[in-house]
């Protein structure tokens, strides 16, 4: 992990691991990233991914909950209004 110092780091993304996909096509989260994190067996992430002219650039991972969450604060208002 790249460690930068606590005022270089807030607002600031970090890189936790590096990993690669086994011979399933699975990737697999570091026991350490999933210990710092508090990641459990079966929690589900989003897959958004970035392309741009040359292709894929990027993927982020959402947690599903934290994505439900905006879903329903983002719609609530308006599906309030229709009904």
């Amino acid at each position: 992990m790249i460690e930068l110092p606590k005022a270089e780091r807030e607002g600031c993304y970090e890189i936790e691991a590096v990993v690669s996909f086994d011979e399933r096509g699975q990737l697999v989260f570091p026991k350490d990233v999933r210990k710092k994190f508090n990641l459990k067996a079966g929690e589900k992430f989003v897959m958004v991914s970035c392309t741009n002219e040359k292709g894929l650039c990027c993927f982020t991972m959402v947690k599903t909950q934290a994505i439900n969450a905006l879903v329903g604060e983002t719609l609530s208002p308006m599906l309030n209004k229709i009904g």
